[in-house]
């Protein structure tokens, strides 16, 4: 009887080996695809680790950021982000307005924005064409998790044109998709993006010489009278456990004929008003709005710090972004448009409330 026992506690154990041994190798195969990209490695770690702004083997911000201030633990916080109810936090079918522009058929001599819901959007400016942080794909490491509101993902790479400059503003899958940038490769001319996620790129097969690569406060001349800064932000990076490796950044791009900021993702804080005072004359600001939470405060803008960016920046006019295509925070899906209109109200901001896919004039 013993003996029989013994084997069942055996067959028992190598079986859970067994499943654990396959899990074990299925999780590994799965995050080793070229989806996930690659950690920094030779030439480009040693730059990083000159970087005055990585330290103690990551990246940091200007200013000590906590990442989760919940109350409830950064364990608590996750199941309420994951479990909990929210009302209106999906709309409903049709509710979000959407325009399909050939973009292909804009004249190079217009000074244009197509914005393609949360953080994408085309500008061509000065007869160049510039595409930022463009997921027309997959918002996630898989296709069933952070999905695009119905009909709001109606942009895909075939309707993109011939690209001069493609941005991006950090590694995250919301902001760099990976099947999109593919199926553009052939189409990039340059690429800019912040130190670190390079090594993504070059993984992916872009040549090293197509990459502006930098670090805060470095800047680049893109071509005759195109000059980009790269400026920080307070966020964080990462598109798996490891997180931090690369830079996350916002860009000032000046051209002949304007100065476009590009806020990329982050939470408040001083350098707006430093920026704003560097760099006077900005003609667009492009800002996050949207994807915040109280329990992550600081690595996104709450919407009562969103009038004071907008003040520190002194723009001519500004766009908001990082809504109206997913749910990745539990606010209501329509509120970052309310936050934008009652800032249109107010008579001292010129605030841009295109479609997804209206075509904008920059003139």
């Amino acid at each position: 009887m013993r003996l029989v026992k013994k084997k069942k506690i055996r067959m028992i154990v190598g079986i859970i080996i067994a499943i654990v041994v396959v899990v074990t190798i299925a999780v590994i195969a799965f995050v080793n695809q070229p989806r996930f990209g690659r950690l920094p490695r030779g030439e480009r770690l040693e730059r990083i680790e000159k970087s005055p702004h990585y330290k103690d083997g990551k990246f940091k911000n200007l200013h000590s950021t906590v990442m989760m201030t919940s109350q409830k633990g950064r364990i608590g916080a996750l199941w309420g982000f994951l479990f909990k109810k929210e009302k209106n936090l999906r709309p409903d079918e049709k509710a979000v307005p959407v325009v399909k522009t050939d973009l292909k058929k804009i004249r190079r001599d217009e000074n244009v924005l197509v914005w393609f819901g949360h953080s994408s959007y085309f500008i061509q400016i000065d007869g160049k064409r510039v595409l930022v942080d463009p997921v027309f794909c997959m918002a996630s490491p898989v296709s069933f998790v952070n999905k695009p509101f119905k009909g709001t993902d109606v942009y895909k790479p075939d309707d993109i044109p011939d690209i001069d400059y493609l941005i991006i503003t950090h590694d995250h899958w919301d902001h760099l998709d990976y099947h999109t940038v593919i199926q553009l490769k052939n189409r990039v001319d340059k690429v800019v993006c912040p130190l670190g996620v390079g090594e993504h790129f070059e993984y992916w097969g872009f040549e090293k010489a197509r990459l502006v690569e930098l670090d805060w406060f470095e800047e680049a001349g893109l071509d005759e009278d195109f000059l980009v800064h790269c400026l920080p932000t307070r966020h964080f990076s990462g598109r798996f456990l490891k997180s931090n490796q690369s830079l996350w950044v916002s860009f000032l791009l000046e051209t002949p004929s304007q100065k476009i900021y590009m806020g990329g993702d982050g939470g408040y804080d001083t350098h707006f008003a430093e920026i704003g005072k560097k760099y006077p004359g900005i003609n667009l600001a492009i800002l996050e709005n949207g994807q915040y939470n109280e329990d992550w405060k600081y690595i996104h803008t709450l919407p009562v710090y969103l009038e004071q960016v907008a003040e520190d920046l002194k723009a001519d006019k500004y766009l908001t972004v990082h809504h109206s295509k997913y749910a990745l925070a539990r606010h209501p899906w329509d509120e970052p448009l309310k936050n934008a209109r009652e800032l249109r109200e107010k008579d001292t901001l010129n605030i841009l409330m295109p479609v997804i896919g209206e075509v904008v004039r920059l003139d």
